[in-house]
């Protein structure tokens, strides 16, 4: 894994905020520090707030184990936001007797923050953190930043709900847990099984390109970590734990869940309004083989097609109900062009998302301004195909309309297809940009 790490640039004249494109992932070599003499593989951070109880049993836990168990060097960051009890001299305790523990003072409150903080400083080319109470079993953490160590993923997460994980905590953790999850799955769309399992770890480079884009300072910072990496096509790696719930864990249920809400509402819209950058993430974060170009090969044509054909059936259906609507009060002709009309809009606008991958509202005016002149063309052949059979039969039945108009469609599918690809989306500026190869 190199790195020498990406960074989020200033903007440019234009105004947009740009980013370096990330080196090939590779595998940390033994006895590295990542590039620094002296500097540590691996960071774990313990963020903390009032611990002065958990604090030094759970440092010195975790230091014993990465001794005996971890084979790179290491550190402890002891990350305290705010803590208005003992919990900085129990700190200096700790980093008296242990040489492998630092502290750091913030003087806002906010696990997000603290994070966001030791994270962005440190050096080393593995970050980590984990809850101070120690739910989760340390022999967990080497499977969970090993991925990351041999270039194999960007992100890892301990997960609690998955099939093999061993958990005890009670029945309303773990529906508030699960119904968290299901939120995250039905309105973000998250494939990640567990977003708030204190015992997660990211790499340097990817951290530094990432944490510019994340809002959150408190418990909602992990989730729209996870969001913004998934959307923009990192590879995340799941660890099953075994975790024992705390009984004297001092989160607040209730204000907690209110702010994830309101942060899966926020991450929602940025999302849904394009307002985030990631068509300028997705492309710079790998080496996948995918993206490599092939001579001969037409870019993305294959999954351009099956694009193309999923949103061309969504249409025509939605397009023949449509049809079918319009029908009832108003003649043939007048309910093919609203019907067409209403269905190319929408076709667009999936086509351009979903088939083209432009992401964002630049353009989208002119996107839709020449998608109107595609459906000119078949608002031609459907009402061409319509006349003529008026012309040979009179009255035709509804059904045979309707059987006139699916051929009639699938004749200007093709040609549609072949005007979006090359002249409404075929602008290479509109496209996201080509990783750049493996050295």
């Amino acid at each position: 894994m190199r790195t020498d790490s990406s960074e989020a640039l200033g903007p440019t004249a234009g105004g947009a905020a740009t980013f370096r494109a990330l080196p090939a992932r590779e595998h940390l070599p033994v006895g590295s520090g990542g590039g620094t003499p002296g500097a540590p593989v691996l960071d774990v951070v313990v963020p903390v707030h009032n611990e002065e109880k958990d604090l030094g049993a759970c440092v010195r836990g975790l230091h014993d184990h990465l001794s005996r168990t971890f084979p790179y060097r290491f550190r402890i960051t002891v990350a305290d936001n705010a803590s208005t009890d003992s919990t900085p001299q129990e700190a200096a305790r700790l980093t008296a007797d242990l040489p492998e523990v630092r502290y750091s003072r913030l003087e806002q409150k906010g696990r997000g923050r603290a994070l966001h903080t030791v994270w962005s400083a440190s050096e080393a080319p593995v970050l980590a953190y984990m809850d101070v109470d120690l739910s989760t079993d340390l022999n967990a953490l080497l499977p969970l930043v090993a991925p990351l160590i041999s270039g194999h993923s960007d992100l890892a997460i301990g997960s609690r709900l998955t099939r093999s994980s061993r958990v005890v905590r009670g029945p309303k953790r773990e529906f508030i847990s699960r119904a968290y999850n299901l939120i995250l799955r039905g309105s973000l769309h998250a494939r990640f099984s567990d977003a708030q399992c204190g015992f997660k770890a990211i790499r340097r480079d990817v951290a530094q390109v990432l944490l510019p884009l994340v809002e959150d300072t408190g418990w909602f910072f992990d989730t729209e970590l996870l969001v913004l990496a998934e959307r923009a096509g990192l590879r995340i790696h799941e660890v099953p734990v075994d975790w024992i719930d705390d009984p004297d864990s001092t989160v607040h249920i209730v204000k907690t869940a209110t702010e994830d809400l309101k942060g899966v509402w926020r991450v929602g819209k940025a999302l849904a309004t394009g307002s985030l950058p990631l068509d300028r993430l997705a492309r710079p974060f790998g080496d996948d083989p995918r993206d490599r170009q092939l001579t001969g090969v037409p870019k993305g044509l294959a999954r351009q097609l099956v694009g193309f054909c999923v949103v061309g059936g969504l249409s025509t259906l939605l397009y023949l109900l449509l049809y079918s609507g319009f029908r009832t009060f108003s003649g043939a002709q007048v309910a093919n062009a609203l019907a067409l009309l209403v269905s190319a809009v929408a076709n667009t606008a999936a086509n351009r998302r979903l088939t083209f991958g432009v992401r964002g509202r630049d353009r989208a005016v002119r996107h839709q301004a020449q998608g109107l002149v595609v459906f000119g063309i078949g608002l031609a052949l459907t009402s061409g195909s319509l006349a003529a059979l008026d012309a040979a039969s009179g009255a035709p039945a509804h059904s045979t309309e309707l059987a006139v108009l699916v051929a009639a469609n699938l004749a200007a599918t093709v040609l549609r297809f072949l005007l979006l690809r090359a002249w409404v989306f075929g602008d290479p500026d509109d496209r996201p940009p080509s990783r750049p190869s493996a050295a």
